[in-house]
């Protein structure tokens, strides 16, 4: 006869409690508060300082005349002439770069994609405009290449003259004849290497099966290219397009080196006439209004970028 022996019982774990755990997590942020105060010391706190300044009128120039005056100022942004001649120069600059600098970096992207000798060498090259700081960048574009006397593209244009056998070329002043097409090609340089990288990382995320399958079923490069490639890179042309458009609405270093934002305000976007409001005219209200209106238009485009970027990452989990 078989005897069956019980096994003893074991008390059961006891329950974490909500204070427990409540105080845990607290344990694990404590060492994060001395960033965190120090991020909302530096960010936050100005930027309330700013909201303040933005509702009294206040110039510089009449210290005993600063009074609290509401919204009027955010009122003097939205229907003031040279500010709506600025968003507008702001929505004109911001579109052309990131376009021409999607455009280009696909295809450069597409380039880099593919293997060849000196590829290593190719994309060093590739991304050494975008490490290239603004204003340097700015100053290259204005007197190594814009310059009418001696810059770079004068000299080729000449160059391209004389061996049709005319005595010279004409001598052409880019930044007064072009200002808008000029501070464009520069930041479109600049910003082309940004929009590649992210492209490429997209395209080599492709799954080859795919691509593989397409070739076997006799579609051309174009039509690869075009069902597969294309929708596969959207999120990723999304992201670059968002994450440029937040760079670039902010670009004072090119507009205010090549152009100063003429001739006749033809290049003065919301940047450069914040700086012209507030060091100029000394209206720091008006200028702290326009500020937080170009934060507050930057966090609604950062949120789409977010949420691209969380889509992308998702996606790349699901797999």
């Amino acid at each position: 006869m078989t005897t069956l022996t019980v096994p003893p019982k074991t008390a059961p774990p006891p329950a974490r409690t909500r204070n427990s755990s409540g105080a845990g997590k607290w344990k694990r942020r404590i060492p994060l508060l001395p960033a965190l105060v120090f991020t909302i010391a530096v960010t936050q706190l100005p930027f309330v300082a700013t909201i303040v300044i933005s509702t009294f009128q206040w110039n510089i120039l009449k210290p005993g005349d600063r009074h609290f005056v509401g919204l009027s100022n955010f009122t003097f942004v939205f229907t003031d002439e040279r500010l709506r001649t600025a968003v507008l120069n702001t929505i004109v600059l911001t579109a052309s770069v990131v376009i021409g600098s999607v455009v280009l970096g696909l295809g450069l992207a597409m380039l880099l994609d593919r293997r060849f000798a000196g590829r290593g060498l190719a994309r060093t090259l590739l991304i050494a405009p975008f490490l290239v700081m603004p204003v340097a960048a700015a100053l290259l574009w204005k007197h190594a290449l814009y310059n009418p006397d001696y810059g770079l593209l004068n000299g080729t244009l000449n160059a391209v003259y004389r061996l049709f056998g005319a005595a010279n070329g004409p001598t052409i002043d880019w930044v007064s004849s072009f200002p808008m097409p000029a501070v464009v090609v520069s930041l479109v340089w600049q910003w082309t290497p940004f929009m590649m990288l992210i492209l490429l990382a997209g395209l080599q995320a492709q799954p080859g099966d795919v691509l593989e399958a397409a070739r076997m079923d006799g579609a051309s490069a174009m039509q690869t290219f075009r069902h597969i490639t294309l929708p596969h890179l959207r999120q990723y042309i999304e992201l670059g397009v968002l994450l440029g458009t937040i760079y670039v609405v902010q670009t004072f270093d090119a507009v205010y080196t090549i152009t100063q934002g003429g001739p006749g305000s033809q290049t003065t976007n919301l940047p450069y006439e914040i700086y012209l409001t507030m060091f100029r005219k000394y209206e720091y209200g008006q200028a702290a209004a326009a500020g937080v209106v170009v934060v507050l238009g930057s966090i609604v485009i950062a949120t789409f970028a977010l949420r691209t970027i969380a889509s992308l990452f998702r996606e790349e989990v699901s797999r």
